[in-house]
């Protein structure tokens, strides 16, 4: 903590009093390579410093808001499918990616969809008791 104290009370403001820094705007053409050179470390750290505290109260963007249904029955309100209960057989698989070209049923498009994306979305197999 010292070191913090001592940095604060003391090397900066001696930092600070030495900066070459023009008392107008016009001043600023009149200085030196050599003084130009000494405020860049002054310029960097107050940048920086502005720059996270900006980023820090930066309203954050909404989510994107991506359809799941990119293209099955778009010109309906809901896409619902029913199914007779005796017509299911013995095993049926429906679709849960909405990939699948013979939608509501599965034909392994969520295998393509889970490799470019990274999902791990699989289709819903019903099957009888034996």
């Amino acid at each position: 903590m010292e070191v913090v104290n001592r940095l604060v009370t003391e090397s900066l403001p001696d930092y600070l009093k030495n900066l070459p820094v023009p008392k107008s705007l016009f001043g600023f053409a009149r200085l030196s390579v050599t003084e130009w050179a000494s405020l860049v470390p002054f310029v960097g750290a107050v940048s920086i410093i502005v720059y996270m505290s900006v980023q820090t109260f930066k309203p954050k963007p909404p989510p994107q808001k991506t359809p799941v249904n990119l293209k099955i029955q778009k010109e309906t309100a809901k896409v619902v499918n029913m199914v007779d209960i005796e017509d299911l057989g013995e095993k049926v698989t429906y679709c849960r990616c909405w990939r699948s070209k013979k939608f509501p049923l599965c034909d392994g498009s969520h295998n393509k969809h889970n490799d470019e994306t990274g999902d791990n979305v699989g289709p819903l197999v019903l099957k009888r008791k034996s």
